[in-house]
């Protein structure tokens, strides 16, 4: 009979409980004596994690929004502390949310073996944090080729899995479903607007997408648009923003993004998760990204790459135009969207880049074969 192992898993935004309930899933597949508990959201409880905190209210977005959160994540760390010391847990798995695991590692200080799924960004910004890694993270288990390279390069014990998105990016209908339920035609070109998962980040980048689809609108009548709303977000922010701009018809679609983008030929997406969904989903798409002022100029210095979006990062070149902060006007987006869409020869091109960059994440089963390295590991 195998021996139970108990493990602490923590992780604090949408995305990450979505990985971290689909890695739990095929851990226990591979190993079922396993024992899991920690942070997390619905996605994770349902996969069978006792949650000792659910992460609604977590996700931050910038320094200032960090800060107000400051207690809260005190807080929390204190109580997996002390989980910790009280359970000894066999292993501790963090899974992204790199400004509170990060810390949460050093206080840990390798008391026990720490795995890490889902690499924070350190070759993209704040490469120091490669320091604390090296020196509290046990296991590095990372989605992209070029990560393990990064690490291994550094001293890390990295391991490559592939991306789990591949498993997960899978429309539940058709273009025509999705469209008869919204009561659209079939025969429009539909954009799909992707505005983020985050009332901070809606907040800023929605009325600009927006402004740009009443513009493509004027210029591109026959077009028609959908919104992919976050599950996390009320409908009261999104129809707040909304009413600003009277005379723009444009539908909302709640929990159902990749439904969105099947339905789409083009999107308006902002930099995040969504770019790498947009991507595997073989969508032409431009990239959005608005921060407030403050949290702007203090994240601008941090960039090490020329690069937002995924797709332009693993393809080492900009393949998806990018529309930053000042750049990131309805003007600008909708010149750019509208010189697209009347171009045959440049979607079809974007659509070749992407299925390369789409192929380069590895294959299929990334979840399968991290709980495989992470079985072997803490076995």
């Amino acid at each position: 009979m195998a021996k139970e192992k108990n493990v602490l898993i923590v992780c604090g935004e949408p995305s990450g409980d979505l990985h971290a309930a689909n890695l739990v899933t095929a851990i226990k597949q591979v190993y079922p004596e396993v024992n899991f508990s920690g942070i997390g959201g619905e996605l994770s409880r349902k996969a069978g994690v006792n949650i000792y905190c659910d992460i609604k209210g977590m996700a931050v977005l910038g320094l200032f929004d960090v800060l107000k959160k400051l207690p809260a994540f005190f807080s929390l760390r204190s109580l997996l502390l002390k989980k910790i010391k009280e359970d000894r847990p066999d292993a501790v798995i963090l899974v992204d949310f790199s400004g509170f695991n990060l810390r949460l590692a050093k206080k840990i200080n390798k008391s026990l073996p720490v795995i890490y799924y889902i690499s924070p960004q350190v070759w993209a910004s704040r490469p120091g944090r490669v320091r604390t890694i090296k020196k509290y993270i046990s296991k590095m288990i990372v989605l992209f080729k070029f990560e393990e390279k990064f690490y291994r390069e550094r001293g890390v014990e990295a391991d490559f899995a592939g991306h789990p998105l591949l498993d997960i990016v899978r429309p539940a209908m058709t273009k025509k479903e999705l469209l008869a339920g919204l009561k659209l035609p079939a025969d429009k070109a539909t954009l799909a607007l992707l505005p983020g998962s985050r009332m901070a980040e809606i907040s800023n980048i929605l009325p600009v997408m927006l402004g740009a689809a009443k513009i493509i609108c004027n210029e591109l009548p026959d077009t028609q648009f959908i919104i992919a709303k976050s599950p996390q977000v009320d409908w009261e922010v999104y129809n707040s923003i909304i009413h600003k701009f009277p005379g723009l018809e444009i539908k909302i679609v709640e929990g159902k993004t990749y439904d969105c983008l099947e339905a789409a030929d083009f999107a308006l997406v902002a930099s995040g998760t969504a770019t790498l969904e947009t991507t595997i989903m073989q969508k032409p798409f431009l990239i959005i990204y608005r921060l407030g002022l403050l949290n702007y100029l203090l994240y601008l210095p941090q960039v090490r790459l020329p690069y937002i979006g995924m797709a332009n990062i693993v393809a080492g070149r900009e393949i998806i135009p990018e529309f930053i902060q000042y750049a990131a006007t309805p003007r600008n987006i909708a010149r750019e969207a509208i010189a697209i869409l009347r171009d045959p020869a440049r979607l079809a091109q974007m659509k070749t880049e992407l299925t390369k960059v789409k192929a380069s994440l590895g294959d299929p089963g990334a979840a399968l074969r991290a709980a495989k390295i992470i079985i072997d590991y803490i076995k």
